[in-house]
């Protein structure tokens, strides 16, 4: 390895350790700093920005992996960078994630796919599962949700996955009277089933759990009136993505 690629720096906000959350079996996450959308229903207002993060270089953060290297491989786990968006810091997340592969543990990238284009094929070279959160079908929806941009990017960087042949894990968030138009549902369940590597999808309830972050950082949290979906709902969207013959979760 170069001296350049061991002084390579990122912002990491945080690392945990989670169990069948992030990708299978047990998992050492690292959540880096900074992401380019302001989802309203975001529970990590506190990783939006780079500053918000340490520096460490590849070599702090993979000597930091190896600590549990024995006990995530024995759980059938691995290792998943998450933000944040990692694909802000491309050449960090990288390299993280072939020195991860070099150790012989399974690597998960959890993204938005609005910066997929950033992700060469070396990055997705030593990824094994990439965790795709698809925030909306509908243009004036996903704008809505994001507060930016175009889904097209998230679109256009699932199918490249795909045709590569890696596996994928499409993730919903649902939340009432804003995500949950049957045509909005329809069309992310279409995509998903288009793409012949997603394993599954996981349909992820809308909660508040978050909001004390931005009381915390003096910010309003933009869905604090927002109830989470009633089981009647989760069901109803569940089985749009089920009858498209999908695996939901």
């Amino acid at each position: 390895m170069s001296t350049a690629e061991r002084e390579l720096t990122g912002a990491v906000h945080s690392f945990d350790l989670s169990i069948g959350v992030d990708g299978p079996g047990t998992r050492f996450v690292a959540f880096l700093a900074g992401c380019p959308l302001r989802c309203r229903y975001c529970h990590s207002p506190d990783t939006w920005y780079r500053r918000s993060g340490q520096r460490r270089s590849v070599d702090e953060l993979v000597a930091e992996i190896e600590r549990y290297r024995r006990f995530i491989t024995v759980a059938g786990g691995g290792v998943t960078l998450s933000g944040g968006e990692p694909l802000q810091q491309p050449r960090f997340t990288g390299e993280v994630l072939r020195r991860c592969h070099e150790l012989g543990l399974h690597t998960a990238l959890d993204t938005s796919g609005f910066l997929g284009e950033r992700a060469d094929d070396a990055l997705l070279d030593a990824t094994d599962l990439v965790l795709l959160d698809v925030k909306s079908w509908d243009p004036a929806t996903y704008r809505a949700v994001t507060g930016t941009g175009e889904v097209a990017p998230t679109l256009r960087f699932g199918r490249r996955l795909a045709d590569r042949g890696t596996p994928i894990w499409i993730r919903f968030v649902l939340v009432p009277g804003l995500t949950d138009a049957v045509p909005n549902v329809a069309g992310v369940a279409d995509f998903a089933a288009s793409l012949a590597t997603v394993e599954r999808v996981e349909v992820l309830p809308f909660h508040r759990l978050g909001a004390h972050k931005y009381a915390e950082l003096g910010l309003r949290f933009p869905l604090a009136d927002t109830e989470p979906p009633t089981p009647e709902l989760l069901e109803r969207v569940r089985g749009q993505f089920a009858a498209r013959g999908l695996t939901v979760c």
